[in-house]
């Protein structure tokens, strides 16, 4: 079976963000502990099975369940290196300047738009759960009230003021 030659990316050699909250972390263990102790077991077991079948070039199934453990696997090396590396997010706290972990107000075209700035992890835009790598999230960190900023957003620069830090 011939592998496909992929050529790299532009976030090929990315650092993943180890920013993380507290209740992120707790839902990155429970599903590390999940996949190794039930979902990994039960898929080792169904390669074995399949093994038993015989001729490993011709059995689609085996190459599948194959795929799917590599998955399971890849996922359980990412998610064990997002706890081992993981930096805790403290939410509050000094709200001289922003950080990541406030809730930031801002005044945008006229608009008022609330943002909680956590890791890339977490952010939900939809919600109002930023990045502290978004081009908003990483034009407000260090930001005072008052202070008035650009930020290029669909090919548009934006004027923005910070408004209240929480």
């Amino acid at each position: 079976m011939r592998v496909p030659i992929r050529k790299s990316g532009q976030y090929t050699h990315s650092k993943p963000d180890r920013y993380i909250t507290e209740k992120k972390l707790r839902e990155c263990k429970d599903e590390l502990e999940k996949l190794k102790y039930v979902v990994q077991q039960r898929a080792i077991v169904e390669v074995k099975r399949l093994a038993e079948l015989g001729d490993f070039s011709e059995n689609a199934e085996y190459q599948i369940a194959k795929g799917k453990l590599r998955g399971i696997n890849a996922r359980i090396l990412e998610l064990e290196q997002a706890v081992k590396n993981a930096v805790l997010i403290s939410s509050g706290g000094n709200t001289d300047c922003i950080r990541i972990g406030h809730r930031v107000t801002i005044g945008m075209d006229s608009k008022q738009k609330t943002y909680l700035i956590l890791g890339s992890m977490e952010s939900t835009p939809g919600k109002g759960i930023i990045s502290h790598t978004s081009p908003i999230g990483a034009a407000l960190i260090g930001k005072k009230i008052g202070d008035t900023f650009t930020v290029k957003l669909a090919e548009k620069d934006v004027e923005c003021e910070v408004l209240g830090i929480e």
